[in-house]
């Protein structure tokens, strides 16, 4: 069978994109800079792919922005990064609910400061009616501890008799998912060259395109966005279907 012809430039879209924002430390080593600066910068590139992601006309746009296993890196490290959050949840949202993004966050919250999950509250609720665009922040995030997540809702609904272990099917597990309204990705990208997804959305991510790019990530911009669509764009999306 011969190749598919690519997409066209004026095609859609993926309706959603996901991200794994990597390389903000060895951006700030290359430059002789303290790791803090790497995340400032990195957090620089998070307005800047947003507001880009609005204007091509992606419907969701799923940033990981902290692991559950981050918690591990070194304390000071750990806090710097939780105040670059709380800085973000504070003085971006008022720009995010003018331009129509809502914010969503995904992950443990029971594991963050008390404060931290009262400003995602917050921005939850201001931008709850948005509609441009769904900005989702993976935050203490485990691809693999939402789908444990996922098996003990299901487990107490059959011990309390509610369900069988026969009822048990993928639209039962996704309804226990962090966001299981959100479609799944069509397109992951992750930065800085790194070719795994190290634990994210692996649920959602069984048929979604990958794309490994090698800029780091405070260096991502609207350019390097397009580059990995233009990528997505001439694949053969098969979900299975036929090889070959």
């Amino acid at each position: 069978m011969a190749n598919p012809e690519p997409r066209m430039e004026s095609a859609l879209p993926p309706r959603h994109v996901a991200i794994i924002m990597d390389g903000n430390r060895r951006w700030a080593k290359a430059r002789g800079l303290p790791r803090l600066e790497g995340h400032r910068r990195g957090a620089e590139a998070v307005r800047a792919t947003v507001r880009a992601a609005a204007e091509i006309g992606i419907e969701y746009l799923t940033l990981f922005a902290f692991s559950s296993e981050n918690w591990r890196r070194p304390a000071e490290e750990v806090d710097d990064l939780m105040g670059l959050l709380r800085h973000y949840l504070r003085r971006e949202l008022a720009e995010l609910h003018r331009n129509d993004v809502r914010v969503r966050v995904v992950g443990d919250r029971e594991g963050l400061a008390r404060d931290i999950q009262a400003l995602i509250q917050q921005a939850e609720e201001t931008t709850r009616g948005n509609t441009r665009l769904d900005l989702i922040i993976a935050v203490n995030y485990g691809g693999q501890a939402e789908i444990v997540h996922a098996a003990r809702r299901l487990a107490g609904q059959a011990s309390r008799g509610e369900i069988s272990a026969e009822d048990i099917d993928e639209d039962m597990i996704r309804a226990g998912l962090y966001a299981p309204d959100v479609p799944d990705p069509e397109l992951l990208i992750r930065t800085s060259g790194e070719q795994r997804l190290s634990n994210f959305l692996l649920w959602q991510a069984a048929y979604a395109e990958l794309v490994f790019d090698d800029v780091l990530w405070p260096d991502f911009d609207r350019e390097a966005l397009e580059r990995a669509l233009a990528t997505y764009g001439c694949r053969d999306r098969r979900f299975g279907g036929h090889i070959g």
